[in-house]
């Protein structure tokens, strides 16, 4: 019945090539949850050949950071926080953020259910959107439309299979177990927001590396993949008139579905940990108050004077010369 359909003046033989379409949605549900999951492989949206830079959703942004506790300065380095800091940050406001170990066991600790529930339902109807789409291409005898879903899957489970490796917890300093931590972050835009935590908790989301580099076996297996998506799009217009609308509706309500995910995502994952917002955004009119009202509460100014909020004070020795008490701290 429905392969015998047809659509007079209307051209679908170009529709998988939606699936080439360089969208950052499945990039960022990976910086969101901090991995990836099973489940992934069955949600296909545009963008799987560019699964793998996820490591780029920062835009290359490190920004400064200073330890009220200890007056160290440094740079965050994880890509995926700063975007989570970046997506938060509110321009004349200080946002506060509260890093601790995740505590949900069993099917809350899933990597598809770590969004929060509304975030959560929109993404388990992709999944169920692609399984559908499969069994209505295989009833009505569509094999290439079959076959180009089953090649996007495949394409997708081997980068799924790459970002979990990459993301495994490497290097991130010494341990310190029971200190607390409170860092303020200076990103653009002059949006300031701070961390508070244990230490080891802190390091886990801002130290190190997210995704180590590539290894030569997962090069190959994200350029196969690649190659799998960049044909799919080429044969795809193999497929019938209907079988070519199953699969633009699927990859485009797919990621439309992703996004929104993504925007109505409440927390942040990164190796065991969760980041929470806390309260509102605090304005302030000028960003000295803001340094002069952490120096008052952390009791140290150094940390200020690293980040350039404030001017350091001076002393002058007898021959008239002037002496700056800035510190300097190897990091």
């Amino acid at each position: 019945m429905f392969g015998q359909t047809t659509f007079s003046g209307i051209s679908l033989d170009a529709a998988g090539l939606v699936a080439l379409a360089d969208l950052s949605a499945i990039s960022k549900r990976t910086a969101i949850i901090g991995s990836a999951s099973a489940l992934d492989i069955f949600f296909l949206a545009p963008g799987i050949h560019k699964h793998q830079n996820a490591s780029e959703v920062n835009f290359g942004e490190q920004p400064a950071t200073a330890a009220l506790t200890t007056g160290y300065i440094f740079r965050v380095e994880n890509p995926a926080t700063v975007w989570f800091m970046q997506r938060i940050g509110v321009t004349g406001h200080l946002v506060n953020i509260h890093v601790e170990r995740e505590k949900t066991t069993g099917i809350r600790s899933r990597y598809f259910l770590k969004a929060g529930v509304m975030s959560s339902i929109l993404f388990l109807i992709g999944p169920a959107m692609t399984v559908a789409a499969t069994c209505f291409l295989g009833s009505i005898h569509d094999w290439w439309g079959l076959g180009t879903i089953l090649a996007l899957a495949l394409a997708r489970l081997l980068n799924v299979v790459v970002i979990r490796r990459r993301s495994k917890l490497g290097w991130k300093g010494k341990s310190e177990p029971g200190v607390y931590g409170d860092l303020l972050v200076l990103l653009s835009e002059d949006r300031w927001i701070r961390v508070r935590g244990l230490v080891d908790d802190l390091k886990a989301v801002t130290s190190g590396k997210w995704l180590r580099n590539t290894t030569a076996p997962e090069s190959f297996a994200v350029a196969v993949s690649t190659l799998i998506v960049y044909a799919t799009a080429a044969l795809a217009g193999n497929a019938s008139k209907i079988g070519s609308i199953t699969l633009l509706t699927l990859l485009l309500a797919s990621v439309s579905l992703l996004g929104l995910s993504n925007e109505l995502a409440r927390t942040f994952h990164m190796h065991g940990r969760v980041l929470k917002v806390v309260g509102p955004p605090k304005p302030y009119v000028r960003r000295l108050d803001l340094a002069e009202e952490l120096i008052k509460e952390s009791k140290r100014k150094d940390w200020a004077i690293g980040l350039g909020m404030i001017i350091p004070e001076t002393q002058k020795n007898t021959d008239g010369s002037i002496v700056s008490d800035t510190r300097i701290v190897q990091l």
